[in-house]
């Protein structure tokens, strides 16, 4: 069967490795001129790594599992981590149990109670009654105000500025499920792994298997129109070039399947808008590591990033050459006309917040700054959140659609992306 793919990122190249192993003929059309989508990789000068920070937990057993199908078992690397928070303009260690309750910041009864948010938020499995409760409301019902003022709210301003006045509890639960995984209770430590080269390697080896199985993948590939054939099949019309498939399946976002899919394929419909939240994410290429924690959480308004993390407490230098590289992002409302800054402004003010936190580390030492971003990185979990996702509905046998803008409960990660896609493809004809 003769199978269109739209969208060249992680959910469209595992679908089209799945599919051709099944037999399938699939062609992978991507806009793009690099595969991966949010997960692709950026030439750094000194090495090739992911354009934003990835990072696989020990609960990621899809992604793990098409990891080790596609042949790169041996290329994963498990590390344990450390995990810090900037608080009061100091920086502390919270990767174990007794660090933990020496938090100064917090009082006995604050971290108690923290402590219980964590463990009973990742016991929650109903998130729906979640999505009717303000984040604030349910943070301060559970953790407390102590707990609240000192971490969680400073945490919700930098992840979604004012924003976090309209979310539900659904947006930090969800991170809670999925980040409490990363601790091995037996040893009492984060458990995180990389695969070697990055997702580059991922992505190289999944198009080159689905090439051996006969698929084509295209990049700089723009898709004008979708259509039905009057009898069977759909039609593709791209960089001026008309081509039948069997199927088609359609990755890419919402809005883009509005523009290029014809009415007869799919109708869009919903109760309103879905929001989304953008990324601005610099990288510091460095001759000296700025923390030893893989990730430091920033609960200071001050500073313009969201946090800091230090990618070479995970990653061998061995990819480096030798080299540290720490990322720092910053989340905002995709509208944000921060967004659309200069390369340059957006480095000023992230190189102001960078000094502000490590005002010893010498500019000697820097190598390179990078300032990626994304416009829409994930969609805002605004209360009843689900109710507002449209609802596409295929309206031909041989049309399917399979993107991020159904994950209503989920983080937007590759280990969720890699199970939509393979559920779909249990039942796909």
């Amino acid at each position: 069967m003769k199978i269109g793919i739209i969208g060249g990122g992680m959910m469209g190249l595992s679908l089209a490795y799945r599919l051709s192993q099944k037999g399938h003929q699939v062609t992978v059309l991507e806009t793009s001129q690099q595969l991966g989508g949010l997960a692709t990789h950026h030439d750094f000068g000194t090495f090739v790594w992911d354009k934003f920070y990835h990072v696989i937990l020990p609960c990621d057993t899809d992604l793990i599992d098409l990891i080790k199908d596609i042949g790169l078992k041996d290329k994963l690397r498990w590390r344990s981590t450390l995990t810090g928070c900037y608080i009061d303009q100091k920086l502390y260690s919270i990767s174990n149990t007794i660090e933990f309750f020496k938090f100064p910041p917090l009082s006995i009864i604050g971290k108690l109670r923290l402590a219980f948010t964590m463990l009973y938020g990742s016991r929650i499995n109903n998130w729906k009654k979640l999505e009717t409760i303000p984040v604030e409301k349910w943070l301060l019902k559970i953790s407390g105000k102590n707990a609240y003022e000192k971490l969680w709210k400073p945490l919700l301003l930098a992840k979604l500025g004012e924003n976090y006045q309209r979310v539900s509890a659904v947006f930090i639960w969800s991170y809670i499920k999925r980040l409490f995984s990363a601790r091995d209770a037996s040893l009492n430590k984060e458990q995180l792994a990389y695969v070697e080269g990055g997702y580059k390697t991922v992505f190289d080896r999944l198009a080159q298997l689905i090439r051996i199985s006969g698929g084509d993948i295209r990049t700089s590939t723009n898709v004008e129109y979708i259509a039905p054939h009057p009898q069977r099949g759909i039609w593709i019309e791209s960089n001026g070039r008309k081509e039948l498939f069997d199927k088609v399946i359609f990755t890419a976002p919402v809005n883009v399947l509005q523009k290029v899919v014809s009415n007869d394929l799919a109708q869009v419909s919903g109760d309103g808008t879905v929001e989304y939240l953008g990324v601005i994410c610099m990288v510091l290429i460095t001759r000296k590591p700025l923390v030893p924690f893989y990730i430091v959480n920033i609960a200071d308004s001050q500073i313009p990033f969201t946090g800091v993390l230090g990618m070479s407490n995970l990653v061998s230098q061995t990819e480096t050459n030798g080299l540290h590289f720490t990322y720092f992002p910053k989340y905002v409302h995709s509208e944000n006309p921060l967004l659309k800054q200069s390369e340059q402004s957006l480095r000023d003010l992230f190189l102001k917040g960078f000094r502000l936190m490590f005002p010893d580390f010498s500019a000697d030492d820097i190598v390179s700054v990078h300032i990626n971003r994304a416009l829409k990185m994930q969609p805002l979990q605004v209360l009843n959140y689900s109710n507002l996702v449209p609802q596409i509905f295929t309206q031909h046998q041989d049309f399917y659609v399979l993107n991020t803008s159904q994950f209503v409960n989920d983080t937007l990660n590759n280990n969720t992306v890699v199970r939509h896609v393979d559920k779909f493809v249990q039942h796909f004809i």
